[in-house]
């Protein structure tokens, strides 16, 4: 949305606009008639910034689910309640561990930024890793 805003023509803005305005999908789910996305991702997961919220925190300085949370508290005080956090924490931890198995499953490629949850690189996790810990926290 800042680039659309900040370094876009009007033409260029108005379809970047509508593309961040779209919510994400499964892919093989079409649209219903009316072009309404039924099956929005974020319903089930969560909402996306606070996933990648998480994920940065997790990754790149280990940090354990109370810290995470507080600092989640600190940065969407405005947006999010402490219960929906702490849900949405729960939910990113339980598929971060249920799902290594695809990312052991990866093809090689290459590394961006500092942080790669490549299990050939940086990301040293069992398939079988539990999220029980993180999740008794």
């Amino acid at each position: 949305e800042w680039t659309a805003n900040n370094l876009s023509g009007k033409k260029a803005q108005k379809t970047l606009l509508d593309i961040a305005d779209t919510p994400i999908s499964p892919e093989l789910i079409p649209a219903n008639e009316d072009g309404s996305i039924s099956q929005k991702t974020e319903d089930f997961i969560g909402p996306y910034e606070l996933h990648d919220f998480f994920l940065y925190h997790f990754m790149r300085f280990g940090a354990p689910p109370e810290k995470i949370v507080f600092l989640a508290q600190q940065a969407f005080r405005e947006k999010y309640n402490d219960q929906e956090i702490k849900k949405w924490l729960r939910t990113f931890l339980r598929r971060f561990f249920s799902q290594q198995f695809k990312r052991n499953c990866l093809p090689d490629g290459p590394k961006v930024g500092s942080i790669s949850l490549s299990p050939r690189s940086d990301w040293r996790m069992p398939s079988d890793a539990s999220a029980h810990i993180w999740l008794h926290e």
